[in-house]
């Protein structure tokens, strides 16, 4: 019987068998930002256990609140920019050269085929794109990772979504996702990793492939993976050529190495589900649930106060020119305050290159630096009660971008749309 991509994962990194249903797992990477990690070292601290397994497997970035906004914030910076240097953390990006950590990271060739990644961070799903098992974890699991390179697992079935088609004009991965949980909802994927395959699913960019493993989560993933392939080999090249670390010589050595982490055609999966991609419309979420789902055509013309571009799922170059094309030569309505925040330093460098910046400038846009604090109401775009905002991030809970406030998720395309329109809209309504 063959294996599915993460049961191959399993059983490489398999370090204990302490229970029949408990796999310890030895990790390639140990991901940490200022939020999360910061209770894991105090506690590890109060412990007497203030050490780390390995500082070249673990990366650190502070990118919620920066530069921080109150003494609170600063003092959580504080702890993680101290822990770095005392452990020699090399690969620590504070202000000034941080991002978004689910960008951040794989914009650095952290993310490999084949690893195991932890963080203290729903969102760490978004990695598999690169055929990894990346998971988010709680505070105890994350301390065990940071002291001793493990962490334990429930072994997840695995479901297959089978993208089927081509993706018309004007529909993006993001519309592709908020289908996937439409279709099995919330709970859908409950434990469970999500495979991501089909014709749809291979014509993707590594930042399409990001955007869908992102999201998985919310159908209640563990994780979302992509299996590795030719575009996974020419982002990572840079990083694993000889250009990098010499890994391999050519292209064609990564893709034939990078093949024993693709599932197995006779693998068994806990379901299958095939989604038709060439009658998908562009999508905004309703209510307070990833899987309230309705048309942008469906929802035309409902006001929103305020739109924001940017976020681990929808803050990369790609998304940024997406955006720009529907901004380019148009203007935010003056009823909406528009926000764009590219997700790295990188990304904004560049966007900056091709003139987008300006794009959104002239557009009325308020551009901000990488941050990840508007997407859980944190900074840099906090919403009032009652308020209502248009946004390309993952999470649609009440209250998720400000007490009170209605979140409607949807592309960067939409998003643009929708700042222009001054109410939901899609670029074919402009």
């Amino acid at each position: 019987m063959g294996k599915t991509l993460a049961e191959k994962i399993f059983d490489t990194h398999v370090a204990d068998r302490p229970f029949d249903d408990t796999w310890v797992l030895k990790l390639d990477r140990v991901f940490c930002h200022e939020i999360t990690t910061p209770i894991a070292i105090n506690d590890l601290i109060a412990k007497g256990m203030d050490r780390v397994f390995d500082p070249a497997k673990i990366k650190a970035v502070i990118d919620h609140v920066t530069p921080a906004k109150d003494s609170k914030t600063a003092e959580q910076g504080k702890i993680l920019r101290d822990w770095a240097r005392r452990h020699k953390i090399a690969d620590f990006f504070d202000i000034g050269y941080n991002g978004v950590c689910h960008a951040i990271f794989p914009e650095k060739g952290f993310v490999r085929p084949g690893f195991t990644v932890i963080m203290g961070d729903s969102h760490t799903c978004t990695h598999g794109a690169f055929g990894a098992f990346a998971a988010g974890t709680g505070t105890a699991d994350l301390e065990v990772g940071i002291l001793k390179g493990v962490c334990a697992f429930k072994r997840p079935g695995t479901i297959r979504i089978n993208l089927n088609g081509k993706l018309r004009k004007g529909v993006y991965p993001k519309d592709v996702i908020l289908t996937v949980i439409a279709k099995i909802g919330v709970a859908g994927a409950t434990d469970r990793v999500v495979e991501f395959r089909g014709p749809a699913a291979e014509a993707m960019s590594m930042e399409g492939r990001m955007t869908i493993c992102n999201m998985a989560v919310e159908a209640g993933g563990t994780s979302g993976v992509c299996l590795p392939d030719r575009i996974t080999v020419d982002y990572l090249w840079p990083f694993i050529g000889p250009d990098g670390d010499k890994t391999y010589a050519t292209k064609e050595a990564a893709f034939k190495d990078f093949n024993q982490w693709r599932s197995d055609d006779d693998a068994v999966y806990s379901r299958v589900v095939d989604i038709d991609c060439g009658v998908i419309e562009s999508l905004a979420t309703v209510g307070y649930k990833p899987d309230e789902v309705k048309t942008i055509r469906e929802l035309k013309g409902k006001a929103v106060d305020q739109v924001y571009i940017g976020s681990c799922t929808n803050g990369r170059i790609e998304d940024l020119r997406e955006a720009a094309a529907v901004l380019r030569g148009r203007k935010a309505a003056n009823t909406v305050r528009a926000i764009v925040s590219p997700a790295t330093g990188s990304v904004y460098t560049q966007a900056l290159k091709e003139g987008l910046i300006a794009v959104f400038q002239e557009a009325g846009f308020c551009v901000t630096n990488p941050t990840c604090g508007a997407c859980l109401g944190m900074s840099n775009g906090v919403l009032a009660g009652g308020e209502v905002c248009a946004s390309t991030t993952n999470r649609n809970f009440y209250g998720r971008m400000g007490k009170g406030g209605m979140v409607h998720l949807m592309s960067p395309a939409s998003a643009a749309a929708t700042a222009v329109a001054g109410g939901i809209a899609g670029p074919e309504d402009l």
